[in-house]
């Protein structure tokens, strides 16, 4: 079973508008077609985005709680994060580092101008959401 890990933006992309690929994605796992590895510093990162003000007009509060409980349940955590500091963005670092450590076979990710530039890291590829779709169909 593949192993990914899915940037933040695409979860909570997944909790903000149903239908999207972000969604299915989430729902994918949710479904049990592949594992969601995370680290406690992503599960941090989630919840703090989750009470945004300008985004919790999207969703309601029984919806976080529910993905997060799915979260906290279901997804592996990956511990012993070694450092990582090649992101343009060094916010999602951390995104990388749960990769290695969790031994993922792939990163998801939305960000054109972060992740996806770097295109893998230890030979772990970074792709969109619609290509890790693809791969898991």
């Amino acid at each position: 079973m593949p192993r990914l890990v899915i940037d933040t933006n695409i979860l909570i992309s997944a909790l903000i508008r149903k239908d999207t690929a972000p969604y299915h994605l989430y729902r994918a796992w949710r479904e049990g077609a592949y594992e969601l590895i995370l680290s406690q510093e992503q599960l941090d990162e989630i919840r703090r985005v989750m009470e945004y003000p300008r985004l919790q007009r999207y969703f309601t509060s029984q919806e976080a709680r529910e993905m997060l409980t799915g979260l906290i349940t279901y997804a592996e955590f990956a511990v012993s994060l070694p450092v990582i500091t090649c992101s343009p963005d060094p916010d999602d670092n951390m995104i990388l580092a749960s990769a290695i450590a969790g031994a993922a076979d792939y990163i998801v990710s939305g960000d054109k101008s972060g992740l996806l530039v770097l295109d893998a890291i230890e030979n772990i590829p970074i792709v969109t959401v619609r290509r890790a779709l693809a791969i898991l169909e």
